[in-house]
């Protein structure tokens, strides 16, 4: 049996209800475990759904489906593509489908209609979707512990000389030493592949052999899960509330999984999704958004890294491609421009001196996760950031192919009334600057 197949029965064989017990799975039902078909959904920024799917039908080979329901994308794809699904750059955040009604029959009253969603938690086929919140799950602990040892172990390399400046062969000891554990953390990141991945599970294997018996028993016995039911409803001729559809709703699941309901520290979060006569039942993977993976350093406008990634991706860059965001703020823009095309040249620029701090040190801080992935030193990343006056570039004439940037709408930068002298200005200036075909 590989290692793979090993880690996916110990992370499979699991106590969902308190009273189950685990059974003996055979090689056969381990491979058909791996290539379950389950159907994963995701938020996305609205207006980039297209580009999200072309995303997913590039990288997992899926085709998606566009919800009704704005800004979600729902695709098909195998329980070991799980870890994949976390490398999307424009996804926010993620959930497995549990069931969809696409012409649900309402009732006529409200308590005929709170009755019905309470048979309903009893039909829906819960199995294959907890499966994966499971694996998911460990996915998530693993990275925690890994991020706490690391944290912990880096103390101690700074030098306490007169200069303060780190220990070279320290660091690079550090690198060699943890490249793998650092190289599994950083799935978010990474584009995973099927080696990746099987060195995943297989770290998860790893680490399960290395539990005290002690541990190992508290794991097997029966827990009790926590877990909340969120309810977001679109829609008028609803005769019910939200809340009154999450408290029947969840009462009913309480009822047939005896879990305990939490609505803060919740383990395992149900939403009950209504959009007319749609119903869709979902079983969250990610606790917050994804969108904030390379911004350490914030302002009070800084642009989310999923809408970043769409933007940039709608201009199609090409290997050698200068690029340039002239008003960085933070570096967003530049931060996602160099993780996901480091063949490209990327100039960040802005007027004022505190957002190019930011943007320097989240350019900084994308280096050594660079570092720590890639398991030795770095000599940098095709960026830099430069203060300068947006109508005033100090860039030779058709020297730029790409501009993507993130103009001020007045509101909590600038203000409309200087917007209507800087936009002409600031245009007029990018157009000199650009090649003909500059996008």
């Amino acid at each position: 049996m590989s290692d793979i197949q090993e880690a996916t029965k110990q992370l499979l064989d699991v106590n969902l209800h308190e009273n189950q017990r685990s059974v003996q799975v055979t090689e056969s039902d381990l491979r058909s475990e791996s290539e379950l078909l389950v159907t994963i959904g995701a938020t996305v920024p609205t207006g980039f759904e297209q580009t999200a799917a072309d995303e997913v039908r590039e990288k997992l080979g899926s085709s998606c489906k566009i919800s009704r329901d704005h800004s979600k994308i729902y695709f098909v794809i195998s329980l070991e593509s799980l870890a994949q699904v976390h490398c999307l750059r424009s996804v926010d955040n993620l959930f497995v489908l549990v069931q969809e009604f696409q012409d649900y029959q309402f009732k006529k009253t409200k308590e005929e209609v709170l009755k019905d969603f309470e048979d309903l938690a009893g039909k829906l086929p819960w199995s294959n979707p907890l499966k994966v919140w499971k694996i998911n799950t460990s996915f998530k602990k693993k990275k925690i512990k890994h991020t706490k040892i690391n944290q912990h172990s880096s103390k101690g390399k700074i030098d306490n000389g007169k200069d303060n400046k780190i220990d070279e062969t320290g660091i690079k000891k550090e690198f060699t030493d943890n490249a793998l554990d650092s190289h599994i953390l950083d799935y978010y990141e990474n584009p995973a592949i099927e080696e990746e991945i099987s060195t995943l599970v297989g770290d998860d294997l790893a680490s399960c052999k290395n539990e005290t018996d002690e541990s190992t028993r508290q794991e097997t016995e029966p827990q009790m899960l926590k877990f909340r039911v969120t309810c977001n409803r679109a829609g008028e001729k609803h005769c019910f509330t939200s809340n009154e559809a999450a408290r029947d709703f969840g009462g009913a699941i309480q009822d047939y999984f005896k879990w305990k309901a939490d609505m803060t520290n919740f383990d395992v979060e149900v939403l009950l999704n209504i959009h007319d006569n749609e119903i869709i039942v979902d079983i969250a993977l990610t606790e917050g958004s994804l969108h904030p993976r390379n911004i350490t350093h914030f302002g009070p406008t800084t642009l989310r890294s999923t809408l970043a990634y769409g933007m940039l991706r709608l201009c199609d860059p090409l290997p050698y491609d200068i690029i340039v965001d002239p008003m960085c703020g933070t570096g967003a823009i530049p931060t996602e421009r160099a993780t996901e095309w480091s063949d490209c040249y990327h100039i960040a620029g802005d007027n004022n001196p505190l957002p190019i701090d930011r943007a320097a040190n989240n350019i900084s801080s994308l280096l050594t996760k660079s570092q720590i992935k890639e398991g030795k030193p770095s000599w940098g990343l095709p960026i830099d950031a430069v203060q300068w006056d947006i109508c005033n570039l100090p860039l030779r004439t058709g020297s730029v192919d790409i501009i993507v940037t993130d103009l001020p709408f007045g509101k909590r930068m600038s203000s409309k009334k200087r917007n209507w002298n800087l936009y002409p200005a600031c245009l007029q200036e990018m157009g000199h600057v650009c090649t003909p075909a500059t996008e």
